[in-house]
């Protein structure tokens, strides 16, 4: 069974769901994990990909998906 990897974090839900759209597309398979405590929406969103995926998904991320 592969290892899931973090490759982004972010506080924001809607920018590691703009993360995961992206990397599912191109057919990485990620899953968001919400590490945020429900009561006083401290915490981050994290996206994870298996061990198999991570430098490619690091690279997309890096060059690809810009939020400013």
């Amino acid at each position: 069974m592969s290892e899931w990897q973090k490759v982004y974090s972010d506080k924001n839900e809607y920018r590691a769901n703009i993360v995961v759209a992206v990397l599912e597309d191109l057919g990485l398979q990620p899953v968001l994990v919400n590490k945020q405590d429900a009561a006083y929406h401290l915490g981050q969103f994290e996206v994870h990909v298996t061990a198999d995926y991570v430098m490619r998904a690091i690279k997309i991320i890096k060059d690809d998906i810009n939020f400013e």
